[in-house]
């Protein structure tokens, strides 16, 4: 059984999993609307799998003998200046959802829930990915300029 607490807090990130899902999607949009597809198409696998984090913590919970629910979903913006912005945005973004899960871990080492200890270490593993991805985008964006930004947005275009 897991405790109300640790419940409470994974019910607070099903809410930021779903919030990351929609600003996202909503990057998507813009992408789409500013004729950058791959980016577009990037973005759309980005909202897809933070829905599944929701999903895989939901799931979680309930195996656990807990309550899943979903929260208040903010409203998320909806425009930026440029493709670099964007992803400016998008590597703050996962470097605070790493802050989010960290917090959770400490709360579950707090309570002595091993299981929810393990469950977590591997959103820890994924946003070391997702930070470097993140972070490596801008990067290339930086040193690339604005003539190659059609390349990347075919390459990154291709993410299945």
């Amino acid at each position: 059984m897991i405790s109300e607490k640790l419940q409470d807090a994974i019910n607070g990130q099903i809410s930021r999993e779903l919030w990351s899902a929609n600003l996202y999607l909503s990057m998507a949009f813009y992408f789409d609307m500013e004729g950058f597809n791959g980016f577009a198409n990037w973005m759309k696998k980005q909202s897809q799998e933070e829905t599944e984090h929701a999903y895989a913590m939901a799931d979680y919970l309930i195996k656990r003998g807990g309550k899943a629910r979903v929260g208040k979903v903010d409203i998320v913006p909806e425009a930026w200046k440029s493709p670099l912005e964007v992803f400016e945005q998008v590597y703050e973004h996962e470097c605070k959802v790493s802050r989010w899960i960290d917090e959770l871990l400490d709360l579950a080492i707090a309570e002595g829930d091993k299981a929810t200890q393990d469950f977590l270490w591997t959103f820890v593993r994924e946003q070391v990915e997702e930070e470097a991805t993140a972070s490596g985008i801008v990067d290339r964006i930086r040193k690339m300029g604005d003539t190659a930004i059609f390349n990347l947005d075919q390459q990154y275009g291709a993410r299945a």
